[in-house]
């Protein structure tokens, strides 16, 4: 479980935090925040959705069709797409609020990427922050920045009635299942829109978020695809832990990882 805890001198003035390699802790992620910025490098490999947060929609990667499952990790830690969100790329690092609502940069200490002598410093030798953290702060920053941009972008959307619940039919093991909580734009009332309202929705930044999402569900069915990948994988795996506790040997897994490679 993560523990994000703020950085301070007090803290981790003597401090290392060495880079994420793979993406294992973002293994049990089925959505993904995503800004307006982000999205026409996102929809290029990854299907794009919208969630209500508060009482707005915000914009999200769709990585799995069920909780608790991110299908973009393999199990070996690699991400399959073509593009990693922001967040992800922060990683160990996030921002979140204060009590007093500033946004404040964190680190996730159960990541196992502190370390007492290895890897970049938190701090210099005269207290302040190390060029790295800076770095960090100031991409954290743009982000922030930007989500309150896509709120704003998203709110338009809403007020022009251009967003409407996303249905989503996934095949389980004995029935089909709905999966609930995703919307989408509505095309039909996208091109309903009078000159005035579209130059609106135009001049807000929506239509790039629109059509985004619209391209971006193309990429739907490959989570089909890597659902059953992801399954055959686990599926060998446990056929050569089986073998392997037989006191068995079947050389044909020692020519792959036990993993898979999906390429867009």
């Amino acid at each position: 479980m993560a523990d994000f805890q703020v950085i301070t001198r007090e803290r981790h003035g003597h401090q290392h935090w060495l880079s994420q390699s793979g993406h294992r802790f973002a293994s049990s992620d089925a959505l993904c925040p995503l800004v307006a910025q982000e999205l026409p490098q996102a929809m290029l490999s990854l299907p794009i959705g919208f969630i209500v947060e508060g009482e707005q929609f915000m914009p999200v990667a769709v990585q799995g069709l069920t909780p608790g499952q991110n299908l973009w990790v393999a199990a070996d830690g690699r991400w399959l797409a073509s593009y990693i969100p922001a967040p992800y790329r922060g990683y160990p690092f996030r921002m979140a609020p204060t009590d007093q609502g500033e946004q404040v940069l964190c680190i996730d200490e159960a990541s196992g990427l502190l370390s007492e002598s290895a890897g970049e410093p938190f701090f210099n030798e005269d207290g302040t922050p190390h060029q790295s953290v800076v770095e960090i702060l100031n991409f954290f920053t743009q982000i922030e920045a930007n989500r309150q941009l896509t709120r704003n972008i998203c709110a338009v959307l809403q007020q022009h009635g251009l967003i409407q619940p996303w249905p989503i039919t996934v095949q389980g093991e004995h029935s089909e299942q709905q999966v609930e909580g995703l919307f989408r734009i509505d095309e039909a009332a996208l091109n309903a829109l009078t000159a005035e309202s579209l130059a609106e929705v135009r001049n807000a930044g929506g239509l790039t978020v629109a059509y985004c999402q619209l391209l971006s569900m193309q990429h739907l069915s490959t989570l089909g695809t890597l659902a059953q990948a992801h399954a055959e994988a686990e599926k060998a795996r446990l056929a050569q832990e089986s073998m392997a506790q037989k006191g068995e040997l079947h050389l044909g897994f020692m020519n792959d990882s036990g993993t898979f490679s999906f390429g867009q």
